[in-house]
């Protein structure tokens, strides 16, 4: 046999032997079940490197619970492939968006598949077919049936060059997510909204476990905080000032009712002061209507920028304080929002800085108070979200239509469940107007009232991705059901999922989402669980080797493709898990892959060495423990190393054919093709390696006399230290570490900016 591992030849041959034999298939009627899968993927038509580096821990980590007799459910990515850049994308190349997606995604499967995944392929969900978007519309109907669903004209984020309405996640630095170079406005426009703020408190993450027992534990700090703030719950109280010569007073929500006495003036939001224009003197009025003009005309999130030197305008006229029977001025800030408590806020300058610094810019009263307790009593008490309602909307062809019918006679009507899908015309000018396309359709808006029989016309908007992603999980679990989006059963056997991967930019959006619609379907009785996931791990990103974000313009992009060709996909994969924590930002290094394909080909030739009667058995107890329980922990780096150093051990001290067959199962998650290769051709076994038993280890045999820390620079490991006393402290390790022989020459002339320590196991000094 040769001693060159060709993987060329090894990796292609398995990936058909494994889907031949559809060994990743899940059993929906074994028991012992364990859901896990990665975020749906855009079918951009291109995996790039962070698309693997997304994918290659789930998949060990799949694999691992497989071995581990886990019935595992993992299905392949799935694509998310509705929304505005598949259709701006068929736009430029001047063909159909549904031709450009299905062409994008025979080209990603085929990518997909030289990872060498374990998925289960009879799974696949493409949001944008009609068999998957029946069910959207049936989602959307089911939300309009319970009274969560209404219209109405509201302020949105509108891109110019899109010419349609953006959430607020596809807002950033004020500009479109799409058009870097395109400042989104404000405008008025009739959408579609979904009433999420129904389910402000039960979206908040409360602690360790909620009242049913689901326990908390599972999901990053940062992910729960990130969204309790977007909720951004207030409890206070409600206090109206009365405005001279109107009937109605302005009402304000504050959290500081004991400083009541000191407020010396209010600021409306412009919104709010847009109902107060004809109040204003006759001279102002002008004035006024331009200042909220170009406030309404800023992004949120520009208004929100704009806090640290907040502009307002004084409309001339007077409020009075309850408290102190004072008449206290009236402004109007772009910096307040209408979303946040009424849109209104009194200022209490004497207590607060940017209260402060506005008096100061506007010559206004400062008053020092002391804070009156009693004032907590005698105002109506009151608790307010900055959540707002989800526009679920697009004046846009490529998405699902929103299925409801509008009749002269009867009105709006939905479609009837029976009628569905509503399916996109082909017939449809598409270009960007600001009009919905699908009001070109002659086919598609002229129809039947299902209700009186007469003529009626469609809704000619399409519902946002957002939609499409808030439920494919479930119907991962059912794929092929016509009659339904998912067999009840079926799914509750399956949910919640166990562990979900995905990006930590999803924190605002399609977590949240995900987590509303999984509540509104367990009130509607068709799930047990009223959270989709128990635990969330969150990936980090892959950085040129330079160390800055992947970009065409700097020169740093990676191709996978080219990758995989030169090294092997067991390579690539290993060294993405390899490079850091899964959570972290790491740089792209050519050594660490060089170095990585050198380590397998090592492993390659000892595993092709005829094997002695050496008895290794603690080390190969030791080996099991710490990549066992560093996979558990998401610990893939550490895994790897624990793999290095027991292969090492074998290499310099002989190995029996115990240790190669263990050593083969602990490879298996991460270099699946060799492990195969090696477990079938070399180690003779009859069935796939990845449905054997992972290996168990004994803990009396395993305990540890020493560790060994990995010492890396940026991530590269550049030497290691044997730790004889497990007492020393932290920072003993790291000194000796720092100055270890190996270790120093690389770090002089290098400022040390963070210092990663993982007790036992890593330093890792970070210097850029």
């Amino acid at each position: 046999m040769e001693f060159k591992y060709t993987h060329e030849i090894v990796e292609g041959k398995w990936q058909k032997e494994w889907k031949k034999k559809g060994i990743y298939k899940a059993d929906n009627k074994k028991g012992k079940k364990f859901y896990t899968l990665v975020e749906l993927t855009y079918s951009s038509g291109d995996l790039h490197i962070g698309h693997w580096f997304a994918w290659s821990a789930p998949d060990v980590y799949a694999r691992f619970k497989r071995m581990q007799g886990e019935n595992v459910l993992f299905p392949v990515g799935g694509f998310d492939s509705f929304g505005l850049p598949a259709e701006n994308a068929a736009i430029k190349r001047g063909v159909h968006p549904a031709d450009w997606t299905e062409r994008n995604i025979e080209v990603m499967r085929k990518q997909f598949a030289t990872m060498g995944p374990s998925f289960d392929w009879d799974r696949e969900v493409i949001t944008s077919r009609p068999n998957y978007y029946k069910w959207t519309q049936w989602l959307f109907l089911k939300l309009y049936d319970a009274g969560l669903v209404y219209k109405d004209k509201v302020n949105s984020n509108w891109c110019p060059k899109c010419k349609t309405v953006l959430a607020n996640e596809h807002v950033e630095n004020g500009c479109c997510w799409r058009h870097p170079d395109t400042k989104v406005v404000q405008k008025k426009v009739e959408q579609w909204l979904v009433k999420i703020t129904d389910y402000a408190e039960r979206l908040i993450w409360k602690g360790p476990a909620s009242a049913k027992g689901f326990s908390e534990a599972g999901w990053p700090k940062a992910h729960k905080e990130g969204q309790n703030n977007w909720i951004g719950k207030s409890e206070g109280v409600l206090v109206q000032f009365p405005i001279s010569g109107f009937q109605f007073p302005i009402e304000v929500f504050t959290t500081r009712p004991d400083t009541l006495p000191g407020a010396t003036f209010l600021v409306l939001s412009p919104e709010y002061a847009q109902s107060l224009i004809k109040l204003v003197p006759q001279n102002l009025e002008k004035r006024l209507s331009k200042y909220i003009e170009d406030s309404l005309n800023k992004s949120e999130q520009d208004r929100k920028r704009e806090q640290k030197t907040k502009t307002g305008f004084d409309m001339g006229i007077l409020a009075t304080n309850p408290v102190t029977g004072e008449q206290i001025p009236v402004f109007v800030g772009d910096y307040v929002l209408s979303g946040v408590g009424t849109g209104a806020i009194m200022a209490v300058p004497g207590h607060d800085e940017r209260d402060l610094a506005f008096a100061k810019e506007h010559g206004l009263a400062v008053k020092k108070i002391k804070p009156d307790k009693a004032l907590w009593q005698k105002y109506p008490k009151s608790v307010t979200y900055r959540l707002r309602d989800w526009s679920v909307s697009r004046h846009r062809y490529w998405g699902a239509p929103v299925p409801i019918i509008y009749c002269s006679d009867c009105g709006t009507v939905p479609v009837p469940y029976e009628e569905l899908p509503v399916k996109l015309p082909r017939d449809v000018d598409y270009n960007p107007t600001g009009k919905a396309p699908l009001a070109t359709s002659k086919s598609f808006v002229a129809t039947k009232c299902p209700k009186c029989g007469g003529k009626a016309e469609r809704e000619t908007q399409t519902m946002d991705t957002y939609v499409d992603s808030s439920w494919y999980f479930l119907r991962y679990i059912d794929p092929k059901n016509s009659k339904a989006p998912f067999d009840k059963k079926l799914v509750n056997d399956w949910m919640p999922i166990k562990v979900y991967f995905g990006g930590s930019e999803h924190v605002h959006g399609h977590t949240l989402y995900a987590r509303f619609i999984t509540k509104f379907l367990h009130d509607q009785g068709y799930l047990k669980s009223d959270e989709f996931a128990l635990k969330r791990v969150n990936h980090g990103v892959v950085l040129g080797s330079d160390g800055a974000k992947m970009s065409k313009s700097r020169g740093n992009v990676v191709n996978p493709d080219i990758e995989v060709k030169k090294y092997g996909a067991d390579t690539v994969r290993t060294y993405l898990c390899f490079m850091g924590p899964h959570q972290n930002a790491a740089p792209w290094a050519r050594e660490g892959v060089e170095g990585m394909h050198r380590f397998y080909q090592r492993l390659w030739r000892l595993f092709n060495q005829k094997p002695v009667g050496v008895d290794t058995g603690k080390m190969r107890n030791q080996a099991v423990q710490r990549v066992t329980k560093d996979i558990e922990s998401m610990r893939f780096n550490t895994a790897i190393a624990s793999v290095m150093e027991y292969a090492n051990h074998l290499k310099a001290n002989g190995s029996s054919k115990a240790d190669l067959i263990t050593l083969a199962k602990l490879i298996a998650p991460f270099a699946p093709h060799m492990a195969e290769e090696v477990w079938v051709n070399v180690l003779g076994q009859k069935f796939s390696i990845h449905q054997s038993q992972w290996p168990k280890f004994d803990a009396n045999l395993a305990k540890e006399e020493h560790s060994v820390v990995i010492i890396q620079i940026d991530g590269k490991t550049r030497g290691q230290l044997i730790i004889d006393n497990l007492q020393l402290t932290k920072e003993e390790v790291i000194k000796k570490a720092r100055n270890n022989e190996k270790v120093s020459k690389w770090l002089k002339d290098k400022k040390i900016k963070k210092v990663i320590f993982v007790p036992g196991k890593i330093v890792n000094f970070v210097t850029h």
